[in-house]
Parts: structure tokens; sequence; C-alpha cells
């Protein structure tokens, strides 16, 4: 419905003007005239009202949490639509800038896994497991003279080298998450270039301390273990051997850029000794985890820094790695004890916490629920006051901090090598691909 500028900054996409009612309940968009799903079927205010209504309903819905304070969506007219929210929130808005507010065509809903019908630039192909996606450029789209290539093809290749090697080679012009490794070599080839933008997102350890039976196990059941588990990891040796001095530590889910940030939660020092002194307290001498990861080089590479460095405080971390969409459906059922996984960020702060670690959070894959987290997050996202809201986040942040439901690792650089032929990208701090205006020099 919306999008994400560079600057961080809320601009128009499907909806072209929205504004809130005097009392912050009424949320009212109008919208493009001239845009259709990929199938031929208009755009309009009933198509919306339908998205958000399945994303608020549908059982296995991740954007329940994110739609959680939408009471009712209401057509106005074919192009007018009101969102109306049980209370004030002041997240709605950039929620709908992401996956909340990306459009499906309604008619395609029961079949959208294996027939994607959307309302983008491109449109979808094909798609071969773990080896390709295929869309083609969608002709009726509003702006579609903006967008210059006929197909697109996004090629999963877990290994920095194989990926890289590809690059030089010209057979991919966009690497995206480029491997800290790498970007010497990219920047010191005249073919290439390096283009990097400050991330709104971070890489974390999640923890499953109530989802089924695999948390039943020292980790999950004692807030100690997690503890001393945090006090083995030094995130600098993570920031220097993997992250090349690009992967910043980070102790909370707001990088030091955003006015959410907290000065009251310093990154957590490695400190051996302390960290064999709690699993003591806990009555552990040892304790055997299993730690599940992405199958790509710089999530191993983190996972085998961390399996050595908790070993000597106590720790037996085997490792598992596995295809990401899998991973995500074995977190969600509940088969992990620990996770390493990355979030892409959210430009409210509400999007790097709330659905992770709230009781009903539809992310919250290790089901961690304390009320007083609730309470504080759920007010914190009815007040526009950004003073108040930083009080909010700061006394949830201490809980948090203490009870460990995840640890948070590093922020996400998003760093992406191109051709030098590519001309007009810009990489985005939300790490999203957008190819509007975007060519490809002879």
């Amino acid at each position: 419905l919306v999008d994400v500028a560079p600057d961080l900054s809320i601009v128009p996409q499907l909806a072209t003007e929205w504004s809130w009612n005097d009392d912050s309940t009424v949320l009212t968009f109008k919208l493009r005239e001239d845009a259709t799903f990929h199938d031929g079927a208009a755009f309009n205010a009933e198509a919306v009202k339908a998205n958000l209504e399945r994303a608020m309903t549908l059982p296995d819905s991740l954007r329940k949490s994110e739609l959680a304070s939408v009471s009712g969506v209401e057509v106005i007219d074919e192009f007018t639509v009101a969102v109306t929210v049980s209370e004030p929130d002041a997240t709605l808005l950039a929620q709908l800038s992401d996956r909340a507010g990306m459009m499906l065509a309604p008619a395609a809903f029961d079949d959208f896994a294996n027939n994607p019908v959307c309302s983008g630039p491109y449109s979808f192909v094909e798609r071969v497991q773990n080896d390709r996606i295929v869309l083609e450029r969608y002709a009726e789209h509003w702006d579609a003279d903006a967008y210059h290539f006929d197909q697109l093809v996004f090629l999963p290749i877990p290994d920095t080298t194989v990926r890289l090697a590809n690059l030089q080679s010209g057979d991919i012009q966009l690497l995206e998450r480029l491997a800290p490794s790498d970007i010497a070599a990219v920047e010191e080839d005249p073919n290439l270039e390096f283009l990097q933008a400050a991330g709104t997102g971070y890489v974390s350890l999640r923890f499953n301390v109530a989802n089924g039976s695999r948390a039943g196990s020292p980790m999950g059941e004692d807030k100690r273990v997690r503890q001393a588990f945090q006090l083995a990891i030094d995130r600098e040796v993570i920031n220097q051997v993997v992250g090349f001095g690009t992967y910043a530590p980070a102790q909370q889910p707001f990088p030091p850029s955003s006015q959410f940030y907290s000065d009251q939660f310093p990154d957590t020092a490695r400190d051996v000794e302390a960290a064999r002194a709690l699993l003591a307290e806990a009555g552990h001498e040892r304790v055997a985890v299993e730690l599940v990861y992405g199958n790509t080089t710089t999530t191993q590479q983190i996972s085998e820094l961390i399996q050595a460095m908790t070993a000597e405080a106590g720790f037996d971390v085997t490792l598992r790695p596995t295809e990401f969409a899998a991973m995500q459906q074995e977190m969600t059922s509940g088969n992990f004890q620990v996770s390493q996984i990355g979030w892409s960020g959210r430009i409210d702060p509400d999007g790097n916490i709330h659905q992770f670690v709230a009781c009903d959070g539809s992310l919250n894959d290790g089901k961690y629920c304390n009320e007083e987290v609730d309470r504080l997050l759920n007010e914190a996202r009815g007040t526009t006051d950004i003073a108040a809201r930083v009080e909010l986040y700061t006394q949830a942040q201490a809980i948090l901090q203490d009870e460990l439901p995840q640890i948070n690792l590093h922020y996400q650089p998003r760093a992406f090598g191109v051709s030098s032929k590519l001309e007009g990208f810009t990489a985005h701090p939300d790490g999203m691909i957008r190819l509007k205006g975007v060519s490809l020099a002879d």
C-alpha cells in the first residue's frame, strides 16, 4: 500500500494518500485508480479489505500480530478504504509498508503458494525449489515504463565463493547480502561496484522456551542457562572474524541510529568464568544443545564460532544446517532448541520486537510469554509520544535482557555487489530490491 524511501520516510505506492481522523482511530487510504493484479482483475478497496482481513484471520498468518489493533476494514467507495483500530496504533502505517501491506489477487488466495498473483511490476513465471525463481515484466502495471527488464531470475547460491564468482563472470548482475570477506574483491574489480546501506535489522539467537517437547531442556527451562550462553559469546569476535568489521554487535533490537536505542543495555562482555558459575548455580556442569541455522557460508561461520566459544563455558553445541524455508517451518512447529536467524528490520521499533516476544506474537516461535512485557509493548503501540515510547521499550527490554528469550548478535548491513553496467540501483536500509528506474547498460 505504501513504500519506504531510502531515508526511511513513507511514500505512496498503491495508496496515493492517507490520513487519520481526529482521535487516531481510523486510517483512510485513497487508492490508485489505474492498478490491476496480474490476473487482470482491478485493484480496488474491496481487494484491500480482502487482503487485510485474510492477514488478520488466516490460521497460520504471520501478520496477525502486526495487525492486532485493526478492528475493521470498511470500503468507502471503489478507491477509498478505511481501516479502524480498537485503539490508537502508532505502528500501523509502517506495518503496511512491508509484508502486511503487500496486496495479493483475492481470486488467487487459495493457491497462492503454487501460483502467486500479485500487483507489482513483475509477475510470477516459475519456481524451481532450491534452484531459481523467474519473474517477467507485467506490461499492464501502472508504472510499467519505469521498469526496464523483461525477465528477472533470482538464484539461491548459499556458497559465498560461488556467488562472487558468478558476479565476477557476469552470470549475475546483482548480488545481495555480499559476504564481508568479499567486499575487498568487489571494490578492487573495475567491472563491479560495492553498495551498502545501514540496515534496520539484526541477527539473533532465538530460544525455544515453551513450544512443545523440545523446549524441555535446561536452555529452554532456565534463564540462567541462557544467560550463561550469552556470557560465553564474544560479539566483537563475530564482527571481526565473520563480518570483517561490518557486523556491529547488537545487544538490543534497535540499532544505535534509532531514537529508541537505549544506553542502559551495553553489549555484554564475554566472561567464561561467570558463565560457568551460572551453569553451576543452575545445577549443570555441561549442557547439550542443538543450534539450527540457514545453510549459508556466513551463518555457518557464525554458528561454528558460537560452538567453539560456548564449549569453553560448558556447552556442547550440535550444529544443524537447514535450508532456510524448511528451518522456518521447523521453528513454527517447535522442532528446535536454539536457532540463528536474521530479521530484515522495520522503520518503526515495534516491528523489531513485538511479534517475537509478545505472547500472541506471530513470529514468537519459542512461545515466550510475559504479561508485563505484553502490557508495555502494547502501550507503546498506542502512543505517538516518542519519549513515552522510549521509556516503555526500555522497561520491556529490562525484562527481556534478564529472561533472554532471544540473544541479539549483530546488526545487519545491507551490502550489495553489482555490475558496473547496472545503472540506477540504490541500496535501501530494509534490504528489499527495488528496480524502478534501474537499467543495464550495453
